[in-house]
């Protein structure tokens, strides 16, 4: 059997539990392999200003924040009342728009993130 075959002859859908995982082989529901675990990184929350593809609109970065998944997203929405702007989580980095660093900073301060300012 060549790797191709093998890595695609995983059971899919099962009459009993519904849609399977081809990973895991364990149903969607209960699938654990798709969930992200807690990103590794030095402790330091590192917020910075981008403006690198946005067409000169700057953006404030969060990066190196030791959450995952729905933790992540609320923090983000957290930040994003504070500031009183929108934003996203793209692959766990937080992305708020505008220059909103000195908030940002002292809002994770005040949460007990070790944060600092980086970059220009």
């Amino acid at each position: 059997m060549s790797k191709k075959s093998a890595k695609n002859s995983g059971l899919v859908y099962s009459t009993e539990f519904g849609r399977m995982c081809p990973e895991c082989g364990k149903p969607v529901d209960a699938c654990v392999c798709g969930q992200a675990g807690v990103p590794q990184g030095d402790g330091v929350v590192r917020v910075s200003r981008e403006t690198a593809g946005r067409k000169g609109k700057g953006v404030t970065v969060v990066k190196g924040v030791l959450l995952a998944g729905e933790e992540l997203k609320n923090l983000a929405k957290h930040l994003k009342q504070k500031c009183g702007v929108g934003g996203t989580v793209k692959d766990g980095v937080i992305e708020i728009q505008g220059d909103h660093r000195d908030l940002i900073v002292e809002e994770l301060k005040k949460k007990g993130f070790t944060a600092k300012k980086a970059g220009g």
